[in-house]
C-alpha cells in the first residue's frame, strides 16, 4: 500500500513522492542469516539492548506456545548509516556496498533477543554480564506451563534444554532419553517454522524513517537531533563519524579546562556557519551530508580559536561562563571567513561586539534574525569596516545597580560582569596571591569563589533585601578559605582592618577587584549604598574603556 505524503496540488512524479509499505514473513533461519550477513541492521539511533535474560525467555515462550510477538518495522535502503554493528560479542559484518539494508525500526529488543539467545551470547552491562546462553526450553513442562525458563538450579539434568542446544541439535540431542526425541524435534520446529511478520517501510529519506521510527516510540524518548544526523552524515568510504568527531572535540576542550560543547550547541555552530545564521531544526536536518564532511575541519579550526580567542580577551574561562550560548557562532564564523589573526581595529570590534552584545541581553530573547544579523557584523569586521548597532547601549551607574540585583551566574549579564572581575586576575586579600578561579564553579550561584564583599548575613540583620544583598556588585572572587573560615559574617571594616595588618600590598588586592580607596567606597564606614555606588563608577569606567565606537 501506499501512504501519501503531499496535498493534491502538488501531485508532480507522485509514485516518487510516497512512503511503500510492504508486508513480509520471515522465517526463523532467513532471519537470523539476514542478521549474521549485514541485511538487517540496527541503526545508530535505536537504544541500547536492554531487556534481560527473562524478558527474552519470555518472548521464545511466546514464541514456542504459538502467541503472537508483534511485528517488526524495517527500513529498506541503500543508504548507508552507521549501524550498531556488534551484538554482545558477535561481530557482525557490514552491509555490502551497493545492497540493500533493512534498518531496524522496531522490534530491535525482539530481534536482538532471538539473536542473543540463538548464538548464546554474553553481552555486557556496565560490571554485570548477562549469558543469554542461560535460556532454556523445559521437556516435561506440560503446554499450559512455562516451558522456556532461566533458573536451573531445582532442576533434574536431562529435562531441559539450552535455547542454543535446541536449535543446533546434532549429537548434543543424543544425550536427552528417546523418549524426548519428538518433544525437541516439536519445539524446536515451532521455532524454525514461526511466521515474524514485519513491514518494511521503502522510498523513505532518512528523515522520514526517523520520524516514523519516533512514532513508533511514542512511549519512549524522542530522537534528538544529533542522533539523527549521526546517522545521516556517517560515511563509510571517509570514515566520517559525527560522535566520534564530538568526543575528540570535546576531549580537546576538557584538556584546556574549557568544558563540554553540547550536541546541540554544536550542530547550530555547524549549521550557522554553513547557512548563514539559521540553526533551526529542519536547516540543521537539512545540512547536505558532502557539504558538511567537507567543510568540518575548517568549522573545528574556526571554533577551536574562536575559544582560544574569547578565554584571551574575555576571560570565559569555560563555556558555561559565556553570557549567552548563542554568542560562541558569530566569533567562529569571524575566524572562519577570517583565518588570520585580527589586526588592532578588528580587535577593538569584536571587542565591542561581546560587550554590546552580553549587556543589552542580546540573546536573552528568542529571534532566530538575530545571528543573521551578527554574522554580517562579523563580514564587516573582517572586511575591515565597523558594524552599525542599533540597539543603545546604557552605561552608567544607575543602569549597572538596577540589572545587577539577584545576581545569578546563570543569567547572561551576572556573567557579563564575572568575566569583567576574573579579566583583572583578582589577588588574595591575605596576601596579594593570585586567586585560583575553578571553571566548573563559576556557573554555580554557591561557588566557592563567589564572596560577598558585605556577607549576606550581615547585611540581612542591617535590614537590606535579598536583591540588594545578593547583588552582582557586592560580588568578588576569592578562594574558599578565605570565604568559609575567615571572613564568614564579620562586617568589611572588621576583616578589611585584619587583612591590612598581614598583606602589605592590600591596596592592590583590593584594586584587583575593582574596589579602590575604601574610604570613598564606605568601607571603613560598612556603608553598603556608598559601596555599591562606588563600584558602579568604576566598573562603568572599565567596561567605557572596552566600547571604542559612538553609538
Amino acid at each position: 500500500m501506499y501512504l501519501e505524503l503531499y496535498p493534491e496540488n502538488n501531485r508532480v512524479n507522485l509514485r516518487a513522492k510516497m512512503i511503500q509499505l510492504e508486508n513480509k514473513d520471515f522465517k526463523f533461519d532467513p532471519l537470523i542469516d539476514a542478521i549474521q550477513d549485514g541485511s538487517i541492521k540496527i541503526p545508530r539511533f535505536q537504544r541500547e539492548f536492554v531487556w534481560s535474560i527473562e524478558e527474552s525467555a519470555k518472548l521464545l515462550d511466546s514464541i514456542i506456545k504459538g502467541y503472537p510477538i508483534g511485528s517488526f518495522t524495517l527500513w529498506e535502503t541503500k543508504e548507508y548509516l552507521y549501524s550498531i554493528r556488534n551484538i554482545g560479542n558477535d561481530n557482525l559484518p557490514d552491509t555490502k556496498e551497493g545492497h540493500v539494508c533493512q534498518y531496524v525500526l522496531d522490534g530491535q529488543q525482539r530481534i536482538t533477543s532471538l539473536y542473543a539467545a540463538l548464538q548464546g551470547l554474553q553481552i555486557a552491562r556496565g560490571d554485570k554480564i548477562d549469558d543469554f546462553s542461560q535460556i532454556y526450553v523445559d521437556l516435561i513442562a506440560e503446554p499450559t506451563e512455562e516451558i522456556v525458563f532461566t533458573d536451573i538450579s531445582e532442576r533434574d539434568a536431562g529435562t531441559y534444554i539450552s535455547i542454543q542446544n535446541l536449535i543446533n541439535g546434532g549429537t548434543i540431542w543424543r544425550r536427552y532419553s528417546e523418549d524426548l526425541d519428538e518433544k525437541l524435534q516439536y519445539y524446536k520446529n515451532r521455532i524454525m517454522n514461526y511466521s515474524f511478520s514485519a513491514i518494511v517501510l521503502k522510498n523513505a529519506s532518512l528523515e522520514i524513517a526517523t520520524e516514523a521510527f519516533t512514532r513508533l516510540n511514542v512511549g519512549g524518548k524522542q530522537l534528538s537531533v544529533f542522533e539523527i544526523m549521526c546517522a545521516k552524515t556517517y560515511d563509510r568510504a571517509t570514515g566520517f563519524d559525527l560522535v566520534e568527531k564530538q568526543e575528540i572535540l570535546n576531549k580537546r576542550l576538557e584538556d584546556v579546562g574549557y568544558g563540554e560543547l553540547s550536541n546541540s550547541a554544536l550542530l547550530q555552530i555547524v549549521s550557522a556557519v554553513l547557512n548563514e545564521g539559521d540553526t533551526r531544526k529542519k536547516t540543521i536536518l537539512g545540512l547536505e551530508k558532502q557539504n558538511l564532511i567537507a567543510n568540518w575541519d575548517k568549522i573545528i579550526s574556526s571554533l577551536e580559536k574562536a575559544i582560544d580567542y574569547i578565554k584571551a580577551q574575555f576571560s570565559v574561562v569555560s563555556y558555561k561562563l559565556i553570557p549567552y550560548n548563542q554568542m560562541l557562532i558569530p566569533y567562529v564564523y569571524f575566524f572562519y571567513i577570517h583565518p588570520e589573526r585580527p589586526t588592532e581595529f578588528q580587535r577593538k570590534c569584536l571587542q565591542e561586539f561581546f560587550w554590546r552584545t552580553a549587556l543589552t541581553e542580546r540573546y536573552s530573547r528568542h529571534n532566530e534574525h538575530l545571528l543573521l544579523q551578527d554574522l554580517k557584523k562579523m563580514q564587516a569586521i573582517a572586511s575591515g569596516y565597523q558594524p552599525f548597532y542599533d540597539v543603545e547601549l546604557d552605561l552608567t551607574p544607575m543602569f549597572l545597580i538596577e540589572k545587577g540585583k539577584s545576581f545569578t551566574p546563570t543569567k547572561g549579564f551576572s556573567k557579563a560582569i564575572i568575566c569583567l572581575f576574573a579579566s583583572y586576575n583578582p589577588k588574595s586579600f591575605v596576601d596579594n596571591s593570585t586567586v585560583v578561579l575553578g571553571n566548573t564553579w563559576l556557573t554555580r550561584s554557591t561557588s566557592k569563589n563567589y564572596h560577598h564583599f558585605f556577607p549576606k548575613s550581615y547585611l540581612r540583620r542591617k535590614g537590606y533585601e535579598d536583591k540588594m544583598v545578593n547583588h552582582v556588585l557586592n560580588i568578588t572572587m576569592v578562594d574558599d578559605h578565605l570565604n568559609k573560615k575567615v571572613i564568614r559574617d564579620k562586617s568589611p571594616a572588621d576583616y578589611i582592618m585584619h587583612f591590612a595588618d598581614e598583606n602589605l600590598d592590600l591596596e592592590n588586592s583590593l584594586k584587583s577587584h575593582l574596589i579602590e580607596d575604601v574610604t570613598e567606597f564606605g568601607v571603613l564606614d560598612n556603608d553598603y549604598d556608598k559601596f555599591i555606588n562606588a563600584r558602579a563608577e568604576i566598573i562603568c569606567r572599565e567596561l567605557r574603556k572596552r566600547i571604542y565606537f559612538n553609538e
